[in-house]
């Protein structure tokens, strides 16, 4: 599958402001300056879908962005650091928590690790709650082009050990390069496939 079109349609800071119907929506999300927004960007194969910066903590509102007319992409605000105050941290995590776990055409949480650092335990803990609230999501490993593959298998190994006391089975996962583009066809064709699942399942 490739993104023909792909629309802004709104930021929103609480679940009531979010889009009405029922499209699927997918989203994603992880530790400020993982590569969010440059990986949005390569999936949509545009320049500033996502604003890019390297200042952490960009993202500060649920954003929803129409693809294809037929499901929406929804940037979230990272976890773990940024340079803002402990009450607006806590504004974020608080409607992020409301939107993951009350959301009910989200169809999917993509979880993204940077490849490169240690796991981490705000990351171990966000993925543990997301599986403990029955909340469908796959994990990407971003900027896997900075690693040779020796150092990317250590990488991914020590993960799946982080996860292995909270899951029976390691999650579904995606390598990713926003680089190099790696991994863009493999994201939109596991969307497509849930996609497609959906409208079975409503027929």
């Amino acid at each position: 599958m490739d993104i023909q079109k792909i629309e802004f349609i709104t930021s929103s800071t609480n679940i009531k402001q979010c889009p009405g119907g029922n499209l699927p929506e997918y989203a994603f999300i992880g530790r400020s300056n993982v590569g969010k927004s440059s990986l949005i960007n390569m999936l949509a194969s545009r320049k500033n879908i996502a604003y890019m910066s390297g200042k952490p903590g960009k993202t500060q509102t649920i954003n929803h962005f129409l693809v294809d007319d037929r499901w929406y992409l929804v940037d979230l605000p990272g976890y773990g650091y940024s340079k803002v105050s402990k009450k607006q941290r806590k504004s974020w995590a608080g409607f992020t928590k409301e939107y993951l776990t009350n959301r009910t055409n989200l169809y999917g949480v993509f979880a993204l690790i940077d490849s490169r650092i240690p796991p981490q335990k705000s990351d171990i803990d966000f993925i543990y709650n997301l599986g403990y609230n029955q909340i469908p999501f796959v994990i990407i490993f971003t900027k896997i082009d900075k690693l040779n593959q020796s150092q990317l298998n250590n990488s991914i190994i020590a993960f799946k050990e982080a996860l292995s006391g909270y899951f029976e089975e390691f999650p579904v996962y995606f390598m990713a390069s926003a680089i190099k583009y790696t991994g863009k066809e493999a994201i939109l064709n596991f969307i497509e496939e849930v996609n497609n699942s959906i409208n079975v399942i409503d027929q």
